[in-house]
């Protein structure tokens, strides 16, 4: 499939996560297109000006397919929807055959500690989850009038992540305990991996929705531990939850994971590997 990617463009790579899979395509020998609105910035990769929201239109036949990464994680959250209408029309325009949409695990909410499949009902605790539920939305329409377009979503991209991003040396990482004694349970996925993932997922036939991440969770005081940080334990609020897991049945059908990938040693040696040096 690597032909493919070649002939995707990837829309909002400049991203924290996106910056992660530039890198891993790269060193990769891989050349997607990276998408850029001011000044270019990835070494190494074919890159193009356009600005979505402004109507720009793209090249008839460049691009086979579109990965769009861009989108708001706080603040005008309207633009998620705004950005997916903008991409899936310019992509209908100009004949692009598929468009990979990354959405959020955030869209199920919590499903009372039980791994959400494709299928679950999406009742998201917080407005990033409605944000992505309404933007899946947008691209529901662009499917119901012949465009082929997966909303990925995705789980925690190590190092892309909450925990791992705020690890700085030599300060102690305070992860909730719960009543079991254990800390909390996520769906993660090493930003290498993803970056495979979608160079695998492009040129297929895939269903409208589809989870993205490894197919075992991952505790978060393991991954503290990989990326060598002093962690503790800290009693878990009453708003917190312990297990928000994904059922990746689904995707295993495309990908075929290894036992390793599920690993917290492995999600952190990939994240410290496509990282930009400090």
């Amino acid at each position: 499939m690597s032909d493919s990617i070649n002939q995707t463009l990837v829309v909002g790579a400049s991203g924290r996560v996106g910056r992660l899979l530039a890198r891993a395509w790269a060193l990769g020998g891989l050349a997607p297109t990276l998408q850029h609105r001011g000044a270019g910035w990835a070494a190494g990769l074919p890159q193009m000006e356009w600005h979505p929201l402004a109507g720009a239109a793209l090249e008839q036949g460049r691009f086979r397919a579109m990965i769009v990464l861009a989108g708001a994680v706080r603040g005008d959250l309207a633009l998620n929807t705004q950005l997916t209408q903008a991409c899936c029309a310019a992509a209908a325009q100009a004949g692009i055959g598929q468009v990979l949409l990354a959405s959020s695990s955030a869209v199920y909410g919590v499903n009372g500690g039980l791994a959400c499949r494709e299928d679950t009902p999406c009742l998201p605790v917080n407005d990033y989850g409605r944000s992505k539920l309404e933007a899946e939305a947008a691209a529901n329409r662009w499917r119901g009038r012949g465009l082929a377009i997966t909303a990925l979503r995705i789980g925690n991209v190590a190092g892309a992540d909450a925990l791992l991003a705020a690890i700085q040396p030599g300060q102690p990482t305070k992860i909730d305990c719960f009543a079991d004694g254990t800390g909390p349970m996520r769906s993660y996925i090493g930003p290498e991996t993803l970056a495979d993932v979608l160079v695998k997922l492009v040129g297929k036939t895939l269903p409208p929705i589809l989870n993205i991440a490894a197919p075992d969770p991952v505790a978060m005081a393991d991954l503290a531990q990989a990326a060598g940080s002093a962690w503790a334990y800290q009693p878990a609020p009453d708003s917190a939850h312990q297990r928000i897991t994904l059922d990746c049945g689904l995707l295993a059908q495309h990908y075929p994971f290894s036992e390793s990938q599920s690993g917290a040693p492995v999600m952190v040696a990939e994240w410290l590997c496509m990282r930009e040096p400090q």
